[in-house]
């Protein structure tokens, strides 16, 4: 009887609402700062420990039990960028954490979601398989490379859109004769959406790939004469495909075109491709680190829209109703 009424007290510890704590990792710790920010909460602190031969410790500096982890950390390249998620996640487990939630800004490997030639990793769902070894009780991502790698996951997965952020951007630019391209068939649902919203029409580019991060041949489908386009992708590497994109749709008669990417991986040579493309603009995320400057690349931030998510998750609110569009 006692024991009841202590439990019924507003000071019990077993009715208190677990704490938040959110932690980065080294892959995204700017991004994890402003996302602590914009939430409310000071960053977690951690640390990680390497070793001469390499080998590293990542580890929490403050108690964790019985609270609910938010990690902030994109699995790009390096791999220990994955793997430094994979040991926060284990370190968060055995540190007694009541929830474990992998934020992922940039899911890396999810280029690997099938066998496109016999005898290859389907990677995107190894990915999938350690993250839920490791303990991940949820998982929070943007713009997946495909849709269909949530259901890789035995956990939840909240898909999140950087329509949210761009969408606001586009409506800046007060552009009337605006119009939507995809620099390949496989965005065609990505422009159909963006041009259904504002009312205007897509056109597309068919490509064919001779090898990876080289295109062979590349066509428009559709009419793009007198107007403004906007590329819309949601990875953009060596930028080959979209500046080969931009520069067949100025051919046949478009007045400018701008690319819009979500993740900005910019490897190899993307500088120089990009600035010496016809575009005027390219437009991304920080869901990886920008390193890369240039006067035609503009980064627009997502901590808003994630720390948005984790209040929601936090309230049990809808989380779709973001992405109405």
């Amino acid at each position: 009887m006692c024991l009841l009424v202590y439990l019924c007290t507003k000071k019990s510890p077993f009715l208190m609402a677990a704490k938040i704590n959110i932690f980065s990792g080294s892959a995204t710790a700017n991004l994890g700062e402003k996302i602590a920010q914009s939430f409310g909460v000071e960053l977690g602190k951690s640390s990680v420990v390497r070793f001469a031969d390499g080998e590293f410790q990542p580890s929490f500096e403050e108690n964790i039990r019985g609270t609910d982890v938010f990690l902030i950390q994109s699995t790009h390249a390096p791999s220990d960028n994955l793997f430094e998620l994979l040991m926060l996640i284990d370190a968060a487990r055995r540190a007694s954490a009541k929830t474990i939630v992998a934020v992922i800004p940039y899911f890396g490997y999810a280029r690997q979601d099938r066998k496109d030639k016999p005898r290859v990793s389907i990677a995107a769902k190894l990915v999938a398989n350690l993250l839920s070894a490791a303990g991940v009780n949820r998982i929070i991502a943007l713009d997946l490379h495909a849709d269909q790698i949530q259901g890789f996951f035995d956990v939840p997965v909240d898909h999140l859109y950087a329509s949210s952020v761009f969408i606001p951007y586009l409506k800046t630019l007060h552009q009337p004769e605006l119009i939507f391209a995809s620099p390949d068939t496989g965005g065609t649902r990505r422009a159909g959406s963006y041009a259904k919203y504002f009312h205007t029409n897509f056109v597309i580019c068919y490509k064919h790939r001779s090898k990876p991060n080289e295109v062979a041949k590349m066509r428009l489908v559709g009419d793009v004469k007198g107007k403004d386009v906007i590329l819309l992708d949601d990875i953009v590497d060596t930028g080959g495909t979209l500046c080969k994109a931009a520069e067949i749709i100025m051919e046949n008669g478009a007045t400018s075109v701008r690319a819009m990417v979500t993740h900005a991986l910019l490897s190899g040579n993307a500088r120089e491709n990009i600035e010496n493309s016809a575009l005027l603009e390219l437009i991304v995320t920080d869901t990886i680190p920008v390193t890369l400057e240039s006067p035609k690349i503009r980064v627009l931030s997502t901590a808003d829209l994630f720390a948005e998510v984790i209040r929601r998750l936090k309230k049990r609110e809808s989380i779709s109703s973001l992405f109405k569009f």
